[in-house]
């Protein structure tokens, strides 16, 4: 059995990106010392080790773990050819920061190493096209630097200084997909006392880069500023991050007084407590996206196309159900 560390030596991934894999595609489960420290077995990582090769010839993190736990990548073959002719500390060449930029990324924010950091997200944003990395890479990276604040391994000014420098990148692709949209207006925000932006405002480029009309209000936004939004973009859906439990209140107000304001209009919800506001009895519950970002840009998308059907079909009915 090794310890994080060792696996992360005999794999060739970062300790930071086998957690993440771990979290979000569960393609290793490793055992839990008494005092709560993660050992993996030799077939943790063949498995890692695979996951790395498949990567490297241009799966995206997603498409691989997901072959891996479906059983169909021999993962043993795949590990064994793909770097059987690799030291076991990576590709020949490559430093530790190449290969575990997010872990490189978290220890530049903790050290206040701006040059490190942005050295890490130029690695991070250099992996492929914006949705072969958002969900796979940049909110990994974000929730890698939230779970070293919680454990006490960087102070709050490190977890700002990553964030900030996270969002100026999201900020720079949102701008840089400006264009003559094709799509319907959608707003997209946070609920008053939200301030955990970085999903919404990857949502946000997702969409735009999609061709919608992307209005992206921020953080922390009033109802009656959700209200003039909609009212004034003419918007054909709403998009909500609720990010916590504490967000939950707010997120039903704005949402039941869009219901009842704009009762044409898609009212979405996202995050990880989104599903919470699924459940509460009303006339017609908000749509639930799913967590991966680019998933839930096709989700809404196939949401507003099936309402624009049902309106066509019965122009009189211009309450739309979804």
């Amino acid at each position: 059995m090794y310890t994080i560390k060792q696996a992360a030596a005999r794999s060739g991934v970062g300790a930071s990106l086998i957690r993440a894999w771990e979290r979000r595609y569960g393609v290793v489960s490793p055992r839990r010392t008494e005092a709560g420290y993660r050992l993996y077995d030799d077939r943790a990582v063949a498995i890692l080790q695979a996951m790395r090769a498949l990567i490297s010839s241009g799966w995206t993190a997603s498409q691989a773990a997901r072959g891996i736990v479906a059983g169909e990548i021999p993962v043993d073959e795949w590990a064994a050819r793909q770097l059987a002719d690799r030291p076991r500390g990576g590709p020949r060449g490559a430093s530790q920061d190449t290969l575990d930029p997010i872990g490189a990324f978290v220890r530049g924010a903790a050290a206040y190493d701006v040059w490190a950091v942005e050295a890490a997200l130029d690695e991070l944003f250099g992996r492929g096209s914006f949705e072969a990395i958002v969900d796979d890479f940049v909110l990994p990276a974000a929730a890698a630097l939230g779970d070293s604040w919680a454990e006490g391994r960087l102070d709050v000014g490190s977890e700002h200084l990553g964030s900030a420098a996270i969002a100026r990148r999201l900020a720079g692709a949102f701008e840089a997909a400006a264009r003559i949209p094709s799509g319907p207006p959608v707003v997209i925000g946070l609920p008053p006392g939200a301030r955990h932006e970085l999903g919404a405002l990857a949502f946000a480029v997702v969409l735009r880069r999609h061709g919608f009309q992307a209005v992206y209000l921020g953080a922390d936004v009033p109802l009656s500023s959700w209200v003039d939004a909609v009212r004034a973009g003419n918007a054909a859906a709403a998009v909500l991050a609720v990010v916590s439990g504490a967000d939950v209140p707010a997120a039903e107000e704005i949402w039941r007084t869009l219901q009842s304001t704009h009762p044409s209009l898609i009212v979405a919800v996202g995050g990880k407590a989104a599903a919470d506001l699924s459940g509460t009895r009303s006339e017609r519950s908000p749509v639930v996206l799913p967590q991966r970002v680019t998933d839930a840009a096709d989700a809404l998308a196939e949401a507003i196309g099936n309402a624009a059907v049902r309106v066509d079909r019965d122009s009189s009915a211009r309450r739309v159900v979804v």
